[in-house]
């Protein structure tokens, strides 16, 4: 059974493992990098500040009484649409619904605070994080995502309309 929890400031040691191993296990994923978060980088300040943004929802998922995700739901400038950010599922994790029910639950977050969108970048060739996100009722955009470490290419930013809610698929993938 998956259980999705909402972290605290205090719930850094958690998210602080979970991000650690997001970054090195997909570096080309985030645009954050491993080396970013670690030496001087890795500090329980920083670490509760990521876990303080005001109006945020961070959430792990646990299977099997283990964390194996995380996921947040951030605002932006525009109270109709909310962020999906710091997305991951562990890869002994995948393909067991995991990454659908962080999804789902920054929606529910999201579509409660009054917001009709959900916004998220992506890498370009990260298909299995597209997929989940299609099947989740997420669409690619035409807006410019962030250019990417290499200067020339960039994050695309896909959509998902939460005014009504898409109807719920089973997974296959995460």
């Amino acid at each position: 059974m998956i259980e999705i929890r909402v972290l605290t400031p205090d719930d850094w040691p958690t998210w602080r493992a979970l991000r650690l191993a997001a970054l090195a296990e997909a570096p080309g994923a985030f645009g954050s990098r491993l080396t970013d978060w670690q030496g001087d980088g890795d500090r329980e300040h920083r670490w509760r500040d990521r876990l303080s943004i005001p109006d945020s929802h961070n959430l792990v998922a646990v299977l099997d009484g283990r964390p194996v995700g995380m996921s947040s739901g951030v605002p932006t400038a525009d109270p109709l649409v909310m962020d999906l950010i710091s997305m991951w599922v562990r890869p002994d994790a995948r393909g067991r619904g995991v990454g659908d029910r962080l999804v789902d639950e920054v929606a529910r977050w999201a579509r409660e605070r009054g917001a009709e969108r959900l916004r998220l970048s992506v890498m370009p060739d990260n298909a299995r994080a597209k997929a989940l996100y299609h099947r989740a009722g997420f669409h690619l955009t035409d807006e410019p995502g962030d250019p990417m470490p290499d200067g020339v290419r960039r994050e695309q930013i896909m959509l998902r309309p939460l005014h009504p809610r898409p109807p719920h698929t089973v997974a296959s993938a995460e």
